[in-house]
């Protein structure tokens, strides 16, 4: 029996009466962030977290948007920072994408006449694609920092891929590679603050995990062609964590006319936590995007 809600804590001991949280479909606790604008909101934006960290590590952007009017808004996905659920393993992708609709319902139930976004960085630009798929008509735009689109060559090749099959059904929990954060950013301060940050993981990768974002980029391959919503990739062309190729494809492959991809020269992979420049510039194009995608209130 699943223990009352009052009795309910985040994996760091706090009672969830305390946080501000959502319950998912099969009833764990997520632990949620809402930065809003000083004045009423003319638009929502959901941002997705990567794989391993947690939604805090979003407030600059979520920042930048709410001083354009923006309401922002996010959780940590089930299994990560706040959020219950078994450390980085789950069953099913899905569930990610599932959360994400249900906290986005929610607000839109609260504020129905806005236009929706999304903001999805590395498994969370994956989780953005997948979730803009299912609901299209429900999305103005979304915007993908280093998405996950396609699994790097050099760490799926056929042998390694039919090992890690062969693993998940024998042991799924076995613990992989971990992410190193050398790779996170170029500014030295932003890995080590990646590293002290207790609430991100800093244990392996569990193999039936790294099945399912197998799964992911191989759901999201089939659907480039189908993609006629608006969005805008953002990549560094040094990320060693997300392949740049897997933007590229996206950007070609989509059918959509509104599409947008800015490169980084020899940025890394979390562009909004990279070198001040890049983060500056991320801000302001992220900003400036959606703001143009924003129904003015005479219509035009």
């Amino acid at each position: 029996m699943p223990e009352p809600e009052g009795t309910r804590r985040s994996p760091q001991g706090v009672p969830y009466t305390d946080l501000p949280h959502i319950v998912s479909a099969d009833g764990l606790h997520l632990f949620c962030r809402y930065w809003e604008p000083d004045s009423p909101p003319k638009a929502l934006v959901f941002v997705a977290h990567g794989l391993g960290e947690h939604c805090g590590g979003y407030a600059d952007i979520a920042h930048s948007l709410t001083q354009h009017g923006m309401l922002v808004f996010s959780h940590d996905h089930v299994g990560h920072g706040q959020s219950e659920g078994e450390r980085m393993n789950i069953n099913n992708f899905q569930t990610y994408i599932r959360d994400s609709l249900q906290h986005i319902d929610i607000m839109k139930g609260r504020y129905p006449n806005l236009p929706v976004f999304i903001i999805g960085h590395s498994m969370g630009g994956a989780i953005s694609i997948l979730t803009v798929c299912e609901r299209p008509q429900d999305f103005a735009g979304v915007v993908l920092i280093a998405p996950l689109v396609q699994m790097n060559a050099e760490s799926a090749t056929p042998f390694k891929v039919f090992m890690a099959k062969v693993l998940n059904r024998l042991t799924p929990k076995l613990s992989l590679g971990t992410i190193d954060a050398r790779w996170i950013s170029r500014d030295p301060k932003q890995v080590e603050a990646y590293d002290t940050d207790e609430l991100n993981h800093h244990g392996g990768l569990r193999v039936s995990l790294g099945i399912q974002l197998m799964n992911a980029c191989a759901r999201i391959e089939k659907e480039l062609s189908n993609i006629t919503w608006p969005f805008f990739i953002l990549h560094g062309d040094a990320d060693k964590l997300c392949d740049i190729r897997g933007s590229h494809l996206m950007y070609n492959e989509a059918k959509t006319t509104d599409k947008k991809m800015k490169v980084y020269e020899g940025a890394f992979h979390a562009l909004h936590h990279d070198l001040p420049d890049t983060v500056e510039s991320v801000l302001k194009e992220v900003s400036t995007w959606i703001l143009e995608r924003v129904p003015t209130p005479n219509g035009f």
